[in-house]
C-alpha cells in the first residue's frame, strides 16, 4: 500500500530528503567524472535537464527506471548512484 507523505513521520521525511541529496550528489559526481554537461547527460539518458537539475540538488526523487537510464548513459552500474545511506546516516547522527 502506498504511503502518502503526510502520513509519515518527520524523521522519515528527513531521511528521504537526506537520501535524495546523497543520490543527487552521486549523480553529479559521476556526470562530472564522465566529462558530461547536464544537457549532454539529459540527452543521453532521456531525462529532462530540469529534472536532472532537481535530482542533482536533491530536491526531487528519482525512480529506479530513471536511475537505471542515468547509470547506463554514464556507463556505470545503477548501484553506484545509491551510496550506503545507512553509513551516512550513522555518521550524521554522531555529529
Amino acid at each position: 500500500m502506498p504511503v502518502s507523505r503526510s502520513s509519515v513521520t518527520s524523521e522519515q521525511q528527513a531521511a528521504w530528503q537526506h537520501a535524495r541529496k546523497l543520490v543527487g550528489a552521486a549523480v553529479r559526481e559521476a556526470r562530472i567524472r564522465a566529462g558530461l554537461t547536464q544537457e549532454a547527460l539529459a540527452l543521453e539518458s532521456g531525462v529532462t535537464r530540469n529534472m536532472l537539475i532537481h535530482i542533482e540538488h536533491g530536491t526531487r526523487g528519482v525512480s529506479f527506471e530513471r536511475l537505471y537510464d542515468l547509470a547506463e548513459a554514464l556507463d556505470i552500474i545503477p548501484a553506484s548512484l545509491v551510496p550506503d545511506i545507512d553509513r551516512h546516516s550513522r555518521a550524521r547522527r554522531k555529529l
